[in-house]
């Protein structure tokens, strides 16, 4: 098994994360630091220890979140509450994390789990997983403004400094909004601050921004800080069985 894969099935981060923590050394393998994140172990017979904690595997814990603003997508933050902060202490001690991010100011569905792999499959671009929000802009926005930002705009995909064109699969107002201020927008990926900047560029500021629904999971009933545990198979079936534009 691989060294960063078994870190990320401990709870300890995501399969991306995990190698960053093995290049900075922190993890040692039978009293050794090994820097190769692909490092090959066998859990049953190698001491593997991070930050100087023997790890284990935990036992997968998958959660739905409706995340309130003012809180950090982290596990832990020098001035802010954090989203673990919110569950239970059974759940900090299995080592869940927060499988992708919404800002600060920015609520809505977000999944927590101790499965790196997982989470690892929800964040990356190549899976295509939709993400639905709906976002309050600072003013009201025309047909026409609208069409241009249909049309997409440059972003930093963060692959060293590299920029495409980044569009929304959906762009809409909300129907029952007559200002003109509201709107539905659908990606298929989730650069950093894709929304908030791709509002930016088309000349506006994201008053509110609310996460909807990731797939076919939605915020359905849950209460700002709520959460629901769920199956894998259920969350997997939620998530990776499509969601239609």
């Amino acid at each position: 098994m691989r060294l960063n894969a078994y870190l990320a099935s401990c709870g300890v981060a995501s399969r991306r994360k995990a190698e960053k923590l093995i290049l900075a050394g922190r993890v040692r393998v039978n009293g050794k630091i090994i820097l190769a994140p692909y490092f090959q172990v066998v859990p049953e017979e190698d001491e593997i220890l991070y930050g100087g904690r023997k790890l284990h595997l935990c036992r997968p814990v998958y959660l739905v979140m409706n995340k309130p603003t003012g809180v950090v997508c982290a596990v832990s933050d020098k001035h802010d509450p954090v989203v673990v902060d919110l569950l239970p202490e059974s759940f900090r001690h299995a080592g869940v994390f927060p499988a992708g991010r919404l800002d600060r100011e920015s609520e809505g569905l977000l999944v927590l789990t101790n499965d790196g792999t997982f989470a690892h499959s929800i964040l990356h671009p190549s899976k295509g997983v939709l993400k639905e929000y709906e976002i309050l802009l600072n003013m009201e926005i025309h047909e026409k403004q609208l069409a241009r930002w249909r049309r997409g705009f440059e972003l930093d995909t963060g692959s060293g400094g590299k920029k495409r064109n980044v569009k929304p699969l959906l762009l809409e107002r909300l129907l029952l909004e007559p200002q003109g201020r509201w709107l539905r927008i659908v990606i298929g990926e989730g650069l950093k601050r894709e929304v908030r900047t791709m509002a930016q560029l088309a000349g506006f500021s994201v008053k509110t921004l609310i996460r909807r629904r990731i797939g076919k999971m939605s915020l359905k009933n849950l209460s700002p800080g709520q959460f629901l545990e769920l199956s894998f198979s259920q969350l997997y079936f939620k998530i990776f069985n499509g969601g239609s534009v």
